[in-house]
């Protein structure tokens, strides 16, 4: 009988390792289907909080924020749209892309978590970002995101347009922080163990077994 494992999974929707790593973690329980049942949480997590609205351009961003050459952000963007393609999504990201502030878009997070369709959400919320290239601050894209996961998206945009979750998104932001968490995805199996970094099926496969037979 597979052993119940708690995931929570601390991640942001401008961060495409986060896409990488849900994609390797789902992989991962596929494979360990009769080792493990997963509840998987998601948990908020801002790289950019001053981010304006409307954002701006990402290859700028990276160059200003990194101190790196154009070339070797480009270099690095192509390599990671080719594991996201490794792990079944599609990353549409170029010299034009944006980064944009997702407050709002963990707002909408912590309401699904409560609707039972936050896994779907986040899927779709990863999907406007980094596949549609759509600013995932804009309500039009959350709201139709919201229904795509099957949920209300009168209710949807009425949370939006309230300040509902402002609140406990920054209180859990504050709490993962003071845990130790400076960098995202950061996967926590039942409350004591780290899996830190976008990995491939293969790691979390291992660590999660590992962790099964500890527990």
């Amino acid at each position: 009988m597979p052993r119940h494992i708690k995931i929570d999974f601390v991640s942001d929707i401008a961060c495409p390792w986060c896409v990488i790593g849900l994609g390797g973690l789902e992989k991962a329980l596929q494979n360990l289907r009769d080792v493990v049942e997963a509840d998987i949480t998601f948990h908020p997590f801002e790289l950019n909080p001053d981010m304006v609205m409307g954002g701006e351009n990402t290859l700028d961003h990276i160059v200003k924020k990194y101190g790196m050459a154009a070339d070797e952000a480009r270099a690095n963007r192509e390599r990671i749209k080719a594991r996201a393609a490794e792990v079944g999504f599609t990353m549409n990201t170029s010299d034009t892309s944006r980064i944009y502030n997702t407050f709002d878009a963990h707002r909408l997070l912590a309401w699904a978590k409560g609707e039972g369709r936050q896994y779907q959400l986040k899927q779709q919320l990863f999907a406007v970002n980094f596949t549609e290239q759509t600013d995932p601050g804009n309500h039009d894209a959350l709201v139709a995101a919201a229904e795509k996961a099957g949920l209300d998206p009168v209710a949807a945009r009425t949370v939006l347009e309230s300040d509902r979750y402002a609140d406990e998104v920054r209180s859990e932001e504050r709490y993962w922080q003071s845990m130790g968490i400076t960098g995202v995805p950061a996967v926590i199996v039942n409350d004591k163990y780290l899996i830190s970094g976008g990995q491939p099926a293969e790691e979390f496969e291992r660590q999660l077994r590992h962790i099964a037979q500890e527990d």
